[in-house]
């Protein structure tokens, strides 16, 4: 077990005095038997009622309301977190679905079909063909050899660049440019692996960097895919490798538009400007 101190500011400056709408925050890691929260804390500036609630995708959601104008939102979240994920790669597959292609059982089909390539969903020429050169003609391969290949690929072919300005490159688009942001590349990953006919998810959450844990971070992005047996299991494009002790999901989506860490809006004039800081320590005493 390794526990970690994770602290992200949000702060909105608007230059006036402007009327806060309601704000959706997902900042609450995700809990399970990988991972427990061992303290939180949220602040906000101006004070808000927080509402908490549960989303279609089993996200912990706050939704902030306020009661007085203000010309500067301050969000603070502040987290320890146990992080019980050590061994990534001891999972077992299915044996129909070790080796690919495989068919997802009648049960599983109906939950997995909103993760999976939708029918009548419009052809992208270059993210198939992109997809079709990984696979050799009549090669037989693993699923999770597959998998890591694409992850793999996208790694080492394409530039990491890092992107503040919000919104996400379709898969097209980051191969045309042959760079992204870490939100980029977990989108082609899930829209390549879509393309094979798998279940894939989109997921954001924070990432524990050693080598720059003294440095002003962001949250990260990677993919989820449904293996038969294993369950979901996590492939970082951005590192090309599986997600493991290191990363922290807080919320899961089909879109990745779905799941920003703080979504809201104002009324008053334009020219608010966004600082966000990511840290996220290793703290003493973990093994």
């Amino acid at each position: 077990m390794q526990r970690f101190r994770i602290l992200h500011l949000t702060t909105y400056s608007f230059g006036a005095l402007v009327r806060l709408d309601a704000h959706a925050l997902r900042l609450r890691p995700r809990e399970g038997h990988e991972l427990r929260i061992e303290s939180s804390r949220l602040l906000i500036t101006p004070p808000a009622r927080l509402r908490w609630h549960r989303d279609a995708e089993d996200n912990s959601v706050a939704i902030a309301s306020f009661s007085e104008p203000a010309a500067q939102l301050l969000i603070e979240s502040e987290l320890v977190v146990q992080q019980y994920h050590q061994a990534p790669l001891d999972f077992l597959v299915d044996e129909e679905a070790v080796r690919f292609p495989f068919r997802y059982s009648d049960d599983d089909q109906p939950l997995l079909a909103p993760y999976r390539r939708q029918p009548g969903a419009g052809s992208s020429p270059r993210l198939a063909g992109w997809v079709a050169d990984l696979l050799k003609p009549g090669e037989g391969i693993e699923t999770y050899g597959l998998l890591e290949r694409i992850s793999a690929q996208i790694h080492s072919s394409l530039r990491y660049q890092r992107r503040e300005e919000p919104g996400v490159q379709t898969a097209e688009q980051t191969l045309a440019v042959g760079s992204g942001s870490c939100r980029d590349f977990a989108t082609l990953f899930m829209e390549a692996v879509r393309q094979l006919g798998l279940a894939a998810r989109f997921v954001s959450g924070y990432l524990h960097d050693p080598a720059a844990a003294a440095a002003t971070g962001s949250t990260h992005a990677w993919a989820e895919v449904y293996l038969p047996g294993a369950g979901w299991k996590g492939f970082d494009p951005t590192t090309g490798g599986l997600a493991g002790p290191h990363h922290m999901a807080v919320a899961v989506a089909r879109h990745p538009e779905a799941v920003p860490p703080v979504a809201g809006s104002f009324v008053g004039p334009r020219g608010a400007t966004l600082s966000v800081g990511v840290w996220v320590t290793r703290l003493e005493g973990s093994p």
